[in-house]
């Protein structure tokens, strides 16, 4: 059942690529395809990697890819609790594989792409923007030992144990959010080993702050609002994160109104069916959703393929791309059913001029079919249904 098109106006995208994104497009077809080729070596991702803090918040710039992912919601005092802004923002690292012996600064061995979007329910709009550098002249970097990530005046950085600034200037919106950790990070899999397809070789190095406290102000159509709200932050690092058999994902991270988190994904195979599937979900802490001392200390389960199920409900066709896609859904995490929502149906990103794709990406509320309550509040990101490269 398809939702239909909003009226072009119900969604503004600006763009802002930097000039030396032009130098890309003599290497992005190098750099999209995940798999490592015969003539660069990468390192693997294996079970058993014990992942540390603050090392490795930082850039590991020996691995193919990576990204630093910030979603979240936000409030201020003239909006209403139904409609938040949502925010995103993601700094991907790619190392090309090319240049490795050239000594020039302005040899492409590392590239950054970055993207962020605030989505205004109440509007119906979507503000986004892009950019992407190779790394170098102190311009464009992804430090290592701690997160400390820039492409120009784009930037994510730790600024004190459990504590981290990210500020974003689009065309038309900018932000400057605190991110506060309230719980310890959340491992996903196998202790930060996430499979991603039957074949093990197909996993990242993934961990989560979710239940993250944010305040600051977001800026659009020039008023500037202090807000405050929740955000969930995920970091990945892989070097053969999908396989060839893997048209694209459906994800979602959710803090649950407990206390708690929930993170869902599924790969699909080519004709749409699932390929492969996980979750993780941390139970609100012994003490409830107030109980600092015990915060994010509740039981946490992991759950292979077999346990999870998605099912869509209603769909959504871009008036821009023609690309319909499904966001409302059915989740299913062991036991447990949830409805998915959306606050914003015309959420899709256009990033064909940075990595080539595009992608549904938007704010949402999970519902517990069981109870008909709000469960929690996150973001769900579907991507592939336009094809790989969009």
């Amino acid at each position: 059942m398809s939702l239909g098109p909003l009226a072009p106006s119900q969604a503004r995208v600006g763009w802002d690529v930097s000039f030396r994104s032009l130098l890309l497009l003599l290497v992005l077809p190098h750099v999209l395809p995940l798999r490592a080729s015969a003539e660069t070596s990468y390192p693997p991702v294996v079970p058993g990697h014990e992942i540390a803090f603050p090392r490795d918040e930082g850039s590991h710039p020996d691995f193919r890819i990576e990204w630093w992912y910030v979603t979240g919601q936000l409030d201020d005092a003239t909006r209403k609790a139904k409609s938040p802004l949502g925010f995103q923002v993601t700094f991907f690292r790619v190392r090309t594989g090319l240049a490795a012996d050239n000594p020039s600064s302005f040899a492409p061995r590392q590239v950054l792409f970055a993207h962020a979007a605030i989505a205004d329910p109440a509007t119906g709009q979507l503000h986004h923007a892009q950019r992407s550098a190779r790394t170098g002249f102190d311009l464009a970097y992804a430090r290592e030992g701690q997160l400390d990530v820039k492409l120009d005046d784009w930037s994510i950085r730790q600024v004190a144990p459990g504590r981290y600034v990210t500020a974003v200037h689009g065309e038309d919106f900018d932000f400057e959010l605190t991110l506060a950790s309230t719980q310890p990070p959340l491992l996903q899999g196998e202790r930060g080993f996430s499979r991603k397809g039957p074949d093990p070789r197909a996993a990242s190095y993934y961990y989560s702050l979710p239940q993250l406290a944010v305040t600051g102000a977001v800026t659009v159509g020039g008023s500037t609002r202090k807000v405050s709200g929740q955000a969930w932050f995920d970091h990945e690092w892989s070097s053969d994160y999908v396989d060839e058999n893997a048209l694209g994902w459906d994800w979602l991270g959710v803090n649950m109104t407990d206390g708690g988190a929930l993170m869902a994904f599924r790969m699909r195979d080519r004709q749409g069916g699932e390929r492969w599937a996980g979750a993780t979900l941390r139970l609100p802490s012994p003490g409830g959703a107030g109980d600092v001392k015990f915060a994010g200390t509740g039981e946490v389960t992991t759950f292979g393929p077999e346990a999870v199920h998605w099912a869509p409900l209603q769909s959504w066709r871009s008036p821009r791309t023609g690309v319909t896609y499904p966001v409302q859904w059915r989740v299913q995490v062991g036991d447990r059913r949830y409805r998915v929502e959306p606050l914003l149906l015309d959420a899709e990103l256009d990033s064909r001029p940075t990595t080539g794709i595009l992608y549904w990406e938007g704010p949402i509320r999970l519902i517990d079919e069981a109870t008909g309550q709000e469960a929690g509040r996150g973001y769900l990101e579907l991507t592939g249904y336009g094809g790989k490269r969009g």
